[in-house]
């Protein structure tokens, strides 16, 4: 199989999620992936706005079908999106290994002296099910690349930061960044569609492990330490303040901060 079947880069889109949706409601074979120097309708999770200056960021969809993945498991698909783009984004900016994590459910962070943990890519997954398997996916990206500190919107500048940053001002080259994340995601898709999932490598890149969290689950606010991550479910498991054991499933929460 070639991989991607299909690489469509758009000067200015929309959403590269609709297109690529579009594009598997419309027969296109997997593995098909929309790139765009420019979003005007970016959507992080819940909805929520992902735009970034034009060439300030590396914004992509790619769409899965998988041979027999099942619906428990499709959060799978953004995790090995996430670990490709973890491992290529520390390579196109020379930064050493464990610069960049994950901090569950879909967020790629660094801690910083000074902030704490920034936020450099988000991610979003969405699938369609049949009979208890996953017959289709999109999973979008957006990471901060090559965007300037001082060019940060002044509401999110605390919170966020660029691959530029991050190496002390190191152009970064989206069109490298794009050719190493593809590298990296054709492999452990490969292992997916096999049964294989990398659960370890998965567990070890969770930033919230042995921390303290507060998980916003629309309902109520869990507060208490986060000691791992479950492989097979994907939840975050944490031992609340109120000596309870509890699992936090990735459909509910809908912010997950370090405190």
């Amino acid at each position: 199989m070639t991989f991607p079947t299909r690489l469509e880069r758009f000067r200015v889109v929309d959403s590269t999620q609709r297109v690529v949706r579009e594009w598997l409601d419309g027969g296109q074979a997997e593995v098909a992936v929309a790139v765009a120097d420019h979003q005007t309708a970016g959507r992080g999770r819940r909805g929520r706005e992902w735009l970034a200056p034009v060439g300030a960021g590396l914004l992509l969809s790619v769409g899965f079908r998988p041979a027999d993945l099942a619906t428990g498991h499709a959060w799978r698909l953004a995790a090995i999106v996430s670990l490709a783009m973890l491992d290529a984004a520390e390579e196109a900016a020379g930064l050493r290994d464990g610069t960049i994590w994950l901090k569950w459910p879909n967020d790629l962070v660094a801690e910083r002296e000074r902030q704490g943990l920034v936020k450099v890519a988000g991610v979003l997954g969405e699938s369609v099910s049949v009979d208890k398997r996953v017959q289709s996916a999109v999973v979008g990206i957006g990471i901060n690349s090559a965007w300037k500190g001082a060019d940060f919107p002044w509401s999110l500048a605390a919170t966020m930061t660029s691959l530029r940053e991050l190496s002390s001002g190191r152009p970064i080259d989206n069109s490298a960044l794009l050719d190493a994340f593809l590298a990296r995601l054709e492999p452990r898709y490969e292992a997916l569609n096999g049964g294989l999932f990398d659960a370890a490598g998965w567990s070890a890149a969770q930033i919230t492990t042995g921390r303290r969290v507060v998980v916003d689950v629309g309902a109520e606010t869990i507060q208490g330490v986060a000691t791992a991550v479950d492989p097979d479910t994907g939840a975050l498991l944490v031992d609340s303040d109120d000596h309870e054991a509890r699992v936090v499933d990735s459909g509910e929460v809908v912010r997950c901060r370090v405190s």
